[in-house]
């Protein structure tokens, strides 16, 4: 035990000293630093939120009518593309117009919190308002809403107060996902000025009263969110080029995080890419790190082609997204899984199914991931290993790679089992045959386990 938590202590250090991961390779980048919090509530609240591990990320809003990706369609950037037979203008003004269309009277949150529970997901987070500034939540600051729409005398037309009180009676910690730019906001995207990318479209310094009305929308609808939707646990931020020390666009986040912490007691701040203390983890986006990380961190990825629902979407296979499961959390992060319903509130059948084996799996291996740690080695091959919390025992998470067949065997070298202890699958609860040869483990499988991914625990030495 003694020996196991000096490698563990050296094992973070490493870490510390080589935080160069490849951060070039990732979507949405992670900051180059992290910075502890230092409210205790604040710290209280991201322990738990890592022994969760696994959680759903809901995109929703106008994008779904067509089903297109979110957003980004109307932003005039050379690597997007849109309907050629429009011009730049009259696509917009047809994607604005997508919001009398949205009328999603099938939508059922206790279904889907029903359904995310059962796969094994312990959080939600969900996008309040996407980059696009449509707002899925009642807000008095806009008139750009679910709630004041088709849908706005449905009983149920305030979106995400409904989607959190579900999630919310599951158990689930609940994330509120907000987009710092806004560019349906005319005191971000100025209509006076063409709109050639994602940031703001005027000079901050010649037109300072505009964008401070900006921070002021910004601060008062998170003020809504934060006062309004109940307990919640994490406020999500997205759009990491506004308050950037690039492009000096700042919206006063300590003045945000104040008054939202005012509101709700230890709340996890996840601005995300900008490095500081309102960074409280950090959310490498469609990728995994190289490396274990020594901070909290998340890996946010979509079950099938995109983030919200699009037609004809291909999606990953239970398998895989197990694998990837195992790898993020023995690498000391939690995975957070993006899917969207339709626009009319229904999710893809594949969703489904894809929760029920995912949770199948996660009810008899369970133990192998949640509320586990990270070990000093803890990846050889196709295995993973994740460790109990006392550092007394240890999980042997074996990747299947999609579309193979279990081997015969499994072997190791690192992280062997206490001479003449057992190597329990839990697959089926029973001890396995094994044996050690100088510094290898070398498993048999039984046969007639089902193909899928295994999970071993036992003692180490």
């Amino acid at each position: 035990m003694k020996n196991y938590t000096k490698a563990l202590s050296l094992s973070v250090m490493l870490i510390f000293s080589s935080m160069l991961f490849s951060q070039e390779s990732f979507v949405h980048g992670v900051s180059d630093q992290y910075i502890w919090p230092k409210d205790q509530k604040v710290l209280d609240k991201l322990q738990k939120w890592q022994d969760l591990k696994f959680g759903l990320i809901i995109h929703w809003g106008i994008y779904s009518v067509p089903g297109i990706v979110e957003s980004w369609s109307i932003c005039s950037e050379d690597w997007i593309t849109r309907d050629t037979t429009k011009t730049y203008d009259e696509y917009r003004n047809w994607y604005w117009n997508l919001s009398k269309q949205f009328k999603p009277t099938e939508y059922n949150p206790q279904l889907w919190a029903e359904a995310a529970k059962n796969a094994g997901m312990k959080y939600l987070v969900f996008t309040t308002k996407h980059h696009d500034g449509f707002n899925m939540f009642d807000t008095k600051y806009s008139d750009f809403s679910i709630t004041k729409g088709p849908f706005h005398d449905n009983p149920r037309a305030n979106v995400a107060k409904y989607v959190f009180e579900a999630f919310r009676n599951q158990g689930f910690m609940i994330g509120a996902y907000f987009s710092k730019p806004d560019w349906h906001c005319k005191d971000y995207w100025w209509p006076y000025r063409a709109t050639p990318d994602r940031n703001h479209n005027y000079s901050i310094e010649k037109n300072p009263e505009r964008w401070e009305r900006y921070k002021s929308f910004t601060y008062n609808q998170i003020e809504e969110l934060m006062n309004d939707y109940g307990s919640i646990d994490i406020l999500w931020l997205d759009g990491g080029w506004v308050n950037s020390e690039r492009r000096k666009a700042f919206i006063d986040m300590p003045k945000i995080t104040n008054m939202a912490r005012n509101a709700q007691p230890g709340l996890i701040v996840v601005d995300r890419t900008i490095q500081g203390e309102y960074e409280n983890y950090q959310t490498p986006e469609q990728q995994i790190p190289n490396v274990q990380l020594p901070n909290p961190w998340e890996s946010c990825m979509t079950l099938g082609t995109d983030w919200g629902w699009t037609p004809n979407a291909k999606f990953k296979t239970t398998t895989f997204v197990i694998g990837k499961l195992m790898e993020i959390v023995a690498k000391g992060g939690n995975l957070l899984l993006g899917a969207g319903p339709d626009s009319k509130g229904v999710f893809p059948d594949e969703v489904y199914s894809r929760f029920a084996e995912i949770g199948s799996w996660l009810k008899v291996n369970g133990t192998a991931i949640y509320n586990t740690t990270i070990t000093p080695y803890y990846h050889e091959n196709n295995t993973w290993f994740t460790a109990s919390k006392d550092g007394k025992k240890l999980y042997a998470l074996y990747a299947l790679p999609d579309g193979e067949n279990l081997p015969s065997t499994i072997e190791w070298q690192t992280n062997l089992p206490v001479k003449g202890s057992k190597v329990i699958l839990l697959q089926n609860g029973k001890p396995v045959n094994y044996k050690i040869f100088k510094d290898k483990i070398v498993i048999r499988l039984p046969k007639g386990l089902k193909n899928e991914p295994l999970a071993f625990a036992f003692q180490i030495k």
